[in-house]
């Protein structure tokens, strides 16, 4: 099983998880029976991961994120803090991504600093637009809300061709990015190139929007596939990555709205 997310792909690109094998299962009536009426299995059971462990971690880091970003929002840190959870969480990020192992201390503390560069960011855009952050969240949690379902109704596959699109246009869209931020020194950033910019983040919230459903895609394939208990922290991690990116583009595109008005 192969997994296209960077972010989770490490965890669940690997061979070797322990699968069910019907064949292992006594044909006896009576032992079916009591396997049937047996509790469900958890985590804590099986070590294998389970959609309620992915759950529990991912509300564990946006629990850390959201408190420091309360704390960094209140105090309102300025620059100097809003770089130090840029880099910090990029730092942190490329170390999750790459690790071998998977190392929950990492992973809170990547939550930590990212809290800490939202809530700075978050604060400066709602002092320049009153009630951006709160229309930027109901926003991100609609487009989650509204991924989620398309993906367990089934109406969106993630199939080859659609990881392929995926994949290019993400591509495509870190050029641009790298491009705008080097022009940016410049005063020549995309985004402020008449309706480019808009463009720019209308085409990077879809972006990540349909990343959501590789992210739900892997993380049920690794589930199948009998992955570790602990690869629920990778798993939490990688979705808190893509939600992050979400609400940026949000901010972003909101932001360039209310500019135009």
């Amino acid at each position: 099983m192969r997994s296209s997310n960077p972010v989770l792909g490490r965890a669940f690109n690997q061979r070797g998880y322990a699968a069910f094998d019907p064949s292992t299962i006594n044909s006896d009536p009576a032992a079916m029976e009591d396997l049937y009426n047996a509790p469900a299995a958890s985590s804590l059971r099986t070590g294998r991961m389970t959609i309620d462990d992915v759950v529990t971690r991912t509300g564990i880091l946006f629990a850390v994120l959201v408190s420091v970003g309360a704390v960094a929002w209140t105090l309102n840190l300025g620059g100097g803090a809003m770089m130090l959870g840029v880099f910090g969480g990029f730092a942190l990020a490329m170390v999750n991504s790459f690790s071998k192992t998977v190392k929950p201390a990492l992973a809170i503390a990547y939550a930590a600093f990212q809290g800490l560069a939202l809530g700075t960011i978050s604060n400066i855009y709602n002092s320049a637009y009153s009630g951006i952050v709160s229309q930027a969240i109901i926003v991100t949690i609609c487009a989650f809300t509204g991924m989620l379902f398309a993906y367990k109704s089934g109406r969106i596959r993630v199939t080859p061709k659609f990881t392929k699109v995926l994949m290019t246009a993400l591509i495509g869209y870190l050029v641009l990015a790298l491009l705008s931020f080097v022009g940016s020194f410049f005063g020549a950033s995309i985004y402020n190139i008449g309706g480019l910019g808009l463009i720019m983040a209308a085409g990077g919230m879809v972006l990540a929007s349909f990343f959501l459903i590789l992210d739900f895609d892997q993380i049920q394939k690794g589930i199948n596939a009998g992955a570790p208990e602990s690869e629920s922290w990778r798993a939490a991690f990688g979705l808190m990555v893509t939600i992050v990116w979400l609400y940026l583009e949000v901010l972003r595109l909101l932001s360039i709205l209310r500019g135009n008005d």
